[in-house]
């Protein structure tokens, strides 16, 4: 933040602010892990800068610029000139290109034009001010055209020319008389940008239920789409209220273990296939796929008299009744044997009394007698 003393007097020389990066106090926050390389000035002839919230972008130092991680510059916009945090420099510009399948030599990337001033940076902050005040009244404006739409926030150019509307629409919304409003009110360019709730929730952050920041404020950046298929293949429940996120779709992470478990499920039988015993007809109920154990009930409706089966037994029952031969139980010594051990740690010794030992069993029951004791003499 500015204040009043970061202001140039006549004949002083400018000042740069002082700055202290800690990583991962910022969406989209990275960690370097090529800074035990050499330097390079050839490296920094691209780096990438961070805005507001999940907003960032790659420019060329045209100007050989030494910059460092969380320097502040001025770089080029359209129109004028905008601000932002240094965010990745050197080698880990280079590999995150790569990745993003980006030739810096064939595109055109917008300048770096310098390390910003105290005059900048007093303008910047003034802009940013007005965020909150304009996202309100913006809101106001919206309600009053009758426009189906929420601006979900705002963000000024670093030169206070141009204002960036944030908004989520579930349809097509003509906001041709609304950009008409804001400008005559606002006096600056208007830019609306449509974001999904996704997007929404990663700019305003927060705590998953795992505990940790989300995903979309961190590492995030392509939202993939997530339906009921997935939770279906990981065996999770179908509760709304547990598969979705604080942007209220589904999670986001339902998807980083799915293709483990499509893979092991390629060469487990079929969940469709019923097993046929002496004694009756045994029915799928559900699948642990890592510990390769299959769930059987005795009624097709409800999960009744449940019996775990080790899935090598399951084809030898399955090769079984393709011959035509019925087998009198699920499981047999060596199976039975397999599923009694058990290798669950949290269902060993799960007794409310488990962590407390003999001896402070009966200095428990000790003390309670002795209280009784006292009880029962003083009524007498």
């Amino acid at each position: 933040m500015i204040n009043e003393d970061m202001q140039v007097q006549p004949g002083e020389e400018p000042v740069r602010p002082e700055t202290k990066y800690t990583p991962g106090t910022h969406k989209l926050s990275e960690y370097n892990w090529l800074a035990d390389l050499p330097f390079d000035d050839r490296c920094n002839e691209v780096v990438e800068v961070r805005f507001k919230n999940t907003r960032k972008g790659f420019y060329r130092n045209v100007n050989g610029l030494r910059l460092e991680v969380d320097d502040i510059v001025a770089v080029e916009a359209s129109p004028g000139h905008d601000i932002g945090y240094v965010s990745m420099t050197g080698y880990l510009v280079r590999e995150q290109l790569k990745k993003m399948k980006i030739r810096p030599v064939v595109e055109e990337m917008k300048k770096v034009y310098r390390k910003a001033r105290p005059v900048d940076l007093q303008k910047w902050d003034e802009a940013k001010k007005l965020e909150d005040s304009t996202m309100l009244r913006s809101r106001q404006i919206a309600e009053n055209l009758g426009l189906a739409m929420k601006i979900g926030d705002v963000e000024y150019q670093g030169d206070k020319t141009k204002a960036i509307f944030y908004y989520l629409a579930d349809e097509r919304v003509d906001f041709r008389q609304l950009i008409k409003v804001l400008a005559e009110e606002f006096h600056v360019r208007i830019e609306m940008r449509q974001i999904g709730a996704r997007q929404e929730a990663g700019r305003i952050g927060g705590i998953g239920t795992c505990g940790r920041e989300l995903c979309c404020s961190t590492h995030l950046t392509n939202f993939i789409s997530v339906t009921t298929s997935h939770a279906r293949y990981q065996d999770l429940s179908l509760n709304p209220q547990k598969l979705a996120g604080q942007c209220g779709k589904l999670k986001c992470c339902l998807n980083y273990e799915l293709d483990c478990y499509i893979d092991a499920q390629k060469e487990y039988p079929s969940r469709e296939v019923s097993l046929e015993l002496a004694g009756g007809t045994a029915y799928f109920v559900k699948m642990e796929v890592h510990t390769g154990v299959y769930w059987y009930s005795t009624d097709p409706r409800i999960a009744a008299d449940m019996t775990p089966v080790p899935v090598e037994r399951v084809r030898e029952i399955i090769r079984l009744n393709r011959k035509g031969i019925k087998p009198e139980s699920l499981l047999t010594g060596p199976h039975r044997d397999r599923i009694g051990k058990g290798n669950d740690l949290l269902l060993q010794n799960s007794g409310l009394t488990r962590f407390e030992t003999k001896s402070q069993s009966r200095e428990g029951k000790g003390k309670r007698r002795s209280f009784h004791r006292r009880n029962e003499r003083k009524q007498k």
